[in-house]
């Protein structure tokens, strides 16, 4: 008797646009703007909520290029698939996946620790030993499946926005605020104070990478042509208004110099505040760190899976078991990295890299458009933007790249 074999399984469609548009912000609101604000402000002094505006600028026209292309290629591993396209070059294709995927587990890395030092400042274990159980519980939950992966990467975000919001609530009540005036957090035109708040931006800009993370899980999005375009631009929207209301409170109830010396630049808002309250608020920054392992997990394993499944990688890195339709043969390579990383390797140098690494992407991406632009049209109905749109974002990703090196 013939028998068919059973369909190889491929990744479930389950999500919607608030799910989306809430992994897009549980990633990008997250462990930067919950340790950047101080780093930020000691490059660019009472100017950082500029950067941080500068960096949304930035962000946003590449954003618009990354709307267009996830709908004409719904696919994980986007970028890879995009450049592809694009350039016509398979091996600039893997290229481009792999430096995405490294970006996202070195990132997931650095936060695996920083989650661990906050969880150490309230436990008092071993910090090797927490970062060991951060990564690994994230690493399940990752591979339970997407739909309870996001859910609970959603219900993180809710909390991680919510402490956002209390911060900003509570700084504006502070009756005797330490820091700056609103009026003098705006620049004037002297070129050394632009020069600092350009470089602060690639500071910021790392705050935003996220939002190219949603183009990495639309081939598990209902709908891409029409949930895509509108998750990635709320997501901006929200993320951009929450990060300027919370750097313009902390820059004013905070003194510049205690400000751009900490590592937990928003606790310091709550200097005069009652014990309970800085417990409470400490608790939510280790739940946004843990939360942008996870989804950094979630992306690096689906870049990975991607490539495999278009024969760019080993095949076994495709496996996608019926039970939890999740590529788990990636997500258990991209956990042992990270495991890896977060336990041998200084990875300062590295993380500070990571935008660098994310901006050259940008360039790519939008050169990759550009050229599918200039191309016959395509009778498929998508999402569509000016060509004006694509050539803005590699001129501005390629100036922000380039203020790393001022």
């Amino acid at each position: 008797m013939h028998t068919v074999d059973p369909p190889t399984p491929k990744l479930r469609r389950a999500l919607t646009t608030p799910l989306l548009t809430l992994y897009g912000l549980g990633v990008t609101v997250g462990a930067g703007i919950y340790v950047l604000v101080g780093a930020t402000a000691e490059v660019a002094g009472p100017y950082a909520a500029v950067s941080f505006l500068v960096a949304a600028l930035v962000v946003s026209l590449t954003a618009l290029s990354y709307a267009e292309l996830a709908t004409r290629f719904p696919v994980s591993a986007g970028e890879a698939a995009y450049v592809e396209a694009g350039f016509q070059r398979g091996w600039m294709a893997v290229l481009i996946g792999l430096a995405v995927a490294a970006s996202g587990i070195i990132s997931a890395s650095a936060v695996a620790i920083g989650a661990a030092s906050y969880l150490h400042t309230l436990t008092g274990l071993g910090t090797a030993l927490l970062t060991i159980g951060v990564v690994s519980v994230m690493g399940l939950i990752a591979i339970w499946g997407i739909t309870q992966s996001v859910f609970v990467a959603a219900v993180i975000t809710v909390i991680e926005i919510a402490g956002l919001l209390f911060v900003i609530g509570w700084g504006m009540s502070v009756q005797e605020p330490q820091g700056h005036e609103i009026s003098e957090m705006i620049p004037g035109l002297e070129l050394s104070t632009w020069r600092g708040i350009m470089a602060a931006s690639l500071l910021a800009f790392f705050a935003f990478v996220g939002f190219e993370d949603m183009a990495n899980v639309a081939e598990e999005v209902k709908d891409p042509t029409h949930t895509i375009p509108k998750a990635i631009l709320l997501t901006l929207v929200l993320a951009t208004g929450l990060y300027l209301a919370t750097s313009i409170t902390v820059l004013l109830v905070v003194p510049i110099d205690t400000l751009s010396t900490s590592a937990a630049p928003l606790t310091l808002v709550f200097f005069d505040a009652p014990e309970v309250i800085k417990q409470g608020f400490a608790a939510v920054a280790v739940v946004a760190t843990v939360n942008g392992v996870m989804i950094q997990m979630i992306m690096a394993s689906r870049v990975i899976y991607g490539l495999a499944d278009r024969d760019h990688l080993p095949k076994i890195l495709a496996t996608v078991p019926q039970v939890t339709q999740t590529p788990v043969v990636a997500t258990l390579l991209v956990v042992a990295i990270i495991l890896l990383l977060t336990q041998t390797l200084p990875i300062g140098i590295l993380a500070e890299r990571t935008s660098q690494i994310v901006l050259g992407v940008f360039v790519l991406v939008n050169v990759s458009l550009i050229i599918l632009k200039l191309k016959p049209a395509s009778t498929r109905q998508q999402f569509q933007v000016p060509l004006i749109v694509p050539i803005l974002g590699v001129l501005t990703s390629a100036l922000l790249f380039g203020a790393g090196f001022l």
